[in-house]
């Protein structure tokens, strides 16, 4: 039986820009401008860290709103970590219910174990609401 589930690969950003967490704040929103993204990846200092993710969201909620320098503060203040994650293979149908349950926009995919894109809330519910339904 062939299985035509739509997953989180199917509409996935594949295209991560990464982060190092000793960045200052105003670097990554330099970068998220440069690269036309609203959220970039945290590299892992080891191989058993994990990645963090910081957002335009983040950054203005807990930078901007908070009256602080951007230069004075580094990514690790300001970024989720544990980044919310999903597995490339879940359905989508299943990533939506996390995402919104847990009252997130996007989560990082991961394949292997290794970051391999984003997936955003608005991108999952466009595509599958675009899909026929059985």
């Amino acid at each position: 039986m062939e299985d035509n589930t739509m997953k989180v690969r199917d509409v996935m950003q594949g295209q991560i820009y990464m982060i190092s967490g000793l960045a200052t704040v105003r670097e990554a929103v330099s970068e998220m401008k440069a690269k036309g993204v609203t959220a970039l990846v945290i590299e892992r200092r080891h191989e058993d860290d994990e990645y963090g993710i910081i957002s335009i969201d983040m950054i203005a909620e807990r930078a901007i709103a908070m009256n602080k320098s951007l230069d004075r503060m580094n990514v690790y203040e300001v970024m989720d970590k544990p980044a919310l994650t999903v597995a490339d293979h879940m359905a989508v149908k299943y990533a939506v219910r996390l995402l919104s349950r847990l009252d997130h926009r996007r989560a990082l995919v991961i394949e292997d174990g290794t970051a391999c894109g984003l997936v955003t809330l608005r991108d999952m519910v466009l595509s599958y609401a675009a899909e026929p339904q059985g």
